[in-house]
């Protein structure tokens, strides 16, 4: 990373690796439940850190991010076979995967928010591309290995990604300083997500009804 780099650009670096490297994982602990080869870890971990840039940066038409940093890719391969090596050794890897995922969930909400703005687009569309960057890799990674997505669940999901890049377009549109906006939004998202899971928070399911008989009409 050069020494020149101004503070922001070296904040949204980081995240931005932190980022990929905590979806890879959440993406290679669903391969290990599903018994995969290292060839599928690394494909499902792949899948799950860049999908939802990719649609992202396809919906800005600009180049794709990962394709012009090989860096991230051998990252994700790496977490993804030390994932491979180490998953048996824990107990629990069904909640270590919600966890993982919410860190890469609360991160790419806000970041793909950033790259949004960075190309003009509006706040509105801004914050619609940050929930897609932080959820349509999970979504891909979910159909892919035949589970239901975590985004069309009935716990609070996609909500907490929406919550964290609207509160940085917010801040960002306010006046804060752009990486204190960065923060508080991710802060937020992942808040949001955690208490989800700590306490089982949900949105209202819809409830079938009987359907209505209609007379015979002549």
């Amino acid at each position: 990373m050069p020494a020149h780099m101004p503070a922001l650009a070296v904040l949204l670096e980081v995240l931005n690796w932190t980022g990929a490297a905590t979806f890879a994982a959440s993406g290679a602990l669903v391969a290990s439940r599903k018994q995969m080869d290292p060839v599928g870890f690394v494909l499902i971990a792949a899948t799950t850190a860049f999908g939802g840039g990719t649609v992202r940066d396809l919906l800005l038409g600009r180049p794709v991010a990962w394709l012009g940093t090989p860096g991230l890719v051998l990252l994700a391969a790496l977490v993804a076979l030390l994932v491979f090596f180490t998953a048996h050794r824990v107990e629990r890897r069904f909640a270590l995967l919600l966890w993982a995922d919410a860190v890469g969930m609360a991160l790419f909400a806000v970041l793909g928010a950033e790259a949004a703005l960075a190309e003009g687009a509006s706040p509105w569309a801004a914050i619609l591309l940050g929930m897609m960057t932080a959820t349509f890799g999970g979504a891909l990674r979910d159909v892919i290995c035949g589970e239901l997505p975590l985004i069309l669940r009935k716990e609070i999901y996609a909500t907490a990604a929406a919550a964290g890049a609207a509160l940085f377009v917010a801040l960002t549109q306010a006046g804060l300083e752009r990486g204190a906006a960065i923060l508080a939004g991710m802060g937020l998202a992942f808040a949001i997500r955690a208490a989800a899971l700590r306490w089982g928070w949900s949105l209202p399911a819809y409830k079938p009804r009987p359907g209505r008989d209609y007379p015979n009409h002549p």
